[in-house]
């Protein structure tokens, strides 16, 4: 109605002539137009049959093509609201009556979904199962990577909890919880039952490992410098790792100064995070320093506070760097083979890093982020995987070398009969 209005004041025949030729354009427009195109149908955000498809993210790897992949990214986890949409289950707006009145179903009444807000400790079960511990949120989530399902541990529901940062599960499936503010980590079996409680020697629990071999239990202190250690089985204190006392300024070997994440590797020995000195410590099983790797850095291979370690099934050491944002994975030489992440909030890269945890059953490393609130999964390519990519990727080119070959090369003339003529 404007364009038509405007043509009734022109007089000018060139103001006739642009304005005819911005009709066109916006006819030109109109019929480019996906509504146009699927002929007037439903809009696709307002049509609650409209199932959104997955996004494939298959094509997102490290090192990038054509090299030989060494991690593939698989997913991220933040709530349960996706699935509920994609159910169908959304939540309604309720009318101040039916509120007053209480005359609302249940399937028109449900709680809000839950979202992750500052994760960080994370860890795996038997099943696969992926737990974290949201400090904000004040309890614990569990994500079913193959039903999308999820379950929280409460507070007051299952557990006391006021400020749970770190998670660990054994062998058999019972779940450690540490709580600084508490001074404590809660036990709760296979079927998430708190059954125990682990106070001795604790001021600031944060971090966990767990040695399935030598049935030990590891706990870093940040109040006290040290790293605890506990039996795995009767919970008991068996002894401390470092110096206390001197208010995080010990950078000597042997002690730490805020010591975060932990690791075990295959020969039981201990991985520990020296956050604000910049390095990683290793000790054996007995408590005995070996030696330490790192120190302070903007660029690999060195940290800018590490927080989270973890060793995948071939041994190869992934460090998170809070500062950076970024993962660096090393052999057992300290050789660093790859780093991936920075800064942002595309899959793979971090705002907050704070911890990762690997799923050696199924070469899965997953990790938490506190500032988006979600955890991300990556599929490691494992030594022996690569090598047969590579033999595979070999015979490929020998074959298609060959089929050149064979069509560059002349043919030799057919043979002459028995009986032939001969010059």
């Amino acid at each position: 109605m404007r364009i038509v209005a405007m043509f009734k004041f022109q007089n000018s025949r060139a103001r006739v002539g642009q304005a005819a030729l911005a009709l066109v354009v916006l006819l030109a427009f109109t019929l480019a137009s996906p509504l146009c195109a699927i002929g007037g149908t439903k809009n696709k955000k307002n049509d609650q049959s409209q199932t959104p498809k997955p996004i494939d993210y298959s094509y997102i790897v490290w090192p990038n093509p054509p090299a030989i992949p060494r991690i593939r990214y698989i997913n991220w986890y933040a709530s349960d609201k996706q699935q509920r949409n994609l159910e169908g289950n959304v939540q309604k707006k309720s009318k101040w009556m039916d509120r007053l009145a209480g005359t609302q179903t249940e399937q028109e009444v449900f709680k809000l979904p839950f979202s992750l807000i500052q994760p960080n400790g994370v860890a795996v079960d038997s099943k696969g199962r992926i737990y974290t511990a949201d400090q904000k949120v004040g309890a614990i989530f569990i994500f079913d990577p193959e039903t999308r399902d999820v379950e929280l541990l409460k507070h007051g529901v299952h557990g006391n909890f006021i400020h749970i940062i770190g998670v660990a599960i054994d062998d058999d499936d019972r779940l450690f919880v540490s709580d600084p503010v508490l001074r404590h980590v809660l036990v709760f079996n296979a079927q998430h039952k708190a059954e125990d409680v682990i106070t001795e020697g604790m001021v600031g629990p944060t971090e966990m490992a767990i040695d399935t071999r030598n049935r030990l239990l590891y706990v870093s202190d940040v109040e006290l410098d040290q790293v605890l250690v506990y039996d795995a089985d009767n919970l008991k204190l068996l002894r401390k790792i470092g110096t206390t006392g001197h208010n995080h300024e010990l950078t000597t070997a042997g002690d730490f100064s805020k010591p975060t994440g932990l690791a075990v590797d295959g020969d039981g020995n201990l991985y520990v995070c020296d956050t604000l000195n910049n390095r990683i410590e290793i000790f054996d099983a007995d408590g005995t320093f070996i030696q330490s790797y790192g120190k302070n850095g903007d660029a690999p291979p060195n940290f800018a506070r590490p927080k989270g370690i973890t060793i995948d099934s071939d041994g190869h050491i992934w460090i998170a760097d809070g500062v950076q944002d970024r993962v660096q994975v090393f052999n057992k030489e300290w050789q660093l083979l790859i780093t991936f992440g920075g800064h942002g909030w595309l899959p793979g890269q971090f705002s907050g890093l704070v911890n990762i945890t690997s799923d050696n059953k199924r070469n899965r490393i997953i990790t938490s982020e506190i500032y988006p609130g979600r955890l991300q999964e990556f599929r490691y390519i494992t030594d022996a995987e690569a090598e047969q990519l590579r033999k595979e990727r070999q015979a490929q080119r020998e074959k298609q070398n060959s089929g050149t070959a064979d069509k560059n090369s002349t043919p030799a003339p057919p043979a002459a009969p028995a009986d032939a003529p001969h010059n």
